[in-house]
């Protein structure tokens, strides 16, 4: 009788549990996780060669793209990311572009390729303890209180896989600076 009761309470509990959604873990999820957390310190090099750290973002909005030269991805976007430096730059965000490549190699790039971005590289071990991309490219909001606001992949207003993540980071950042207190 007992292994009957036990038996009955042991598939009802495993029932139960079966009702509940699993969350499996992807790249999306692992973006939404980062909502609302803060943005690790960091340090790394110009492609000018100079130090740089995550304490100069601090109290300024800042959208952060990971990426390196050896990605289609990353470089198709790139057009797209220039044009949101265009739009929204002067409004006082810093737009950042992390690259594990070496910071003369990333500047030649640069260059070569007119991205508009502030490149600074990192060593791998620096963006793996950031912990903040899941592939690459991704793209990663960040509010002046230094807490992440929005993460996606791509950004790309013409492929419909990417589109409406993209619609959404643009507005999550014209809110963001409608939150700019008036300059005087």
């Amino acid at each position: 009788m007992r292994i009957y009761f036990a038996t009955f309470f042991l598939m009802a509990g495993l029932a139960s549990a079966q009702e509940k959604p699993v969350k499996w873990a992807t790249q999306e999820t692992f973006f939404e996780d980062l909502v609302s957390k803060p943005l690790s310190e960091f340090h790394g090099q110009t492609v000018e060669g100079k130090k740089f750290s995550s304490k100069q973002l601090e109290n300024k909005i800042i959208v952060i793209n990971f990426w390196f030269e050896k990605c289609p991805p990353c470089i198709a976007e790139m057009p797209t990311l220039n044009k949101l430096v265009t739009q929204y730059g002067a409004k006082g965000i810093r737009f950042i572009g992390l690259t594990h490549d070496a910071p003369q190699s990333a500047r030649r790039f640069q260059k070569r390729n007119g991205y508009l971005y502030e490149i600074i590289s990192l060593t791998m071990d620096e963006i793996r303890k950031l912990n903040i991309n899941h592939g690459f490219p991704s793209n990663v909001l960040v509010g002046r209180n230094g807490k992440i606001i929005y993460a996606t992949a791509n950004i790309s207003f013409s492929d419909v896989a990417f589109q409406a993540k993209s619609i959404l980071f643009v507005e999550k950042l014209k809110a963001e600076i409608k939150n700019l207190p008036a300059s005087k």
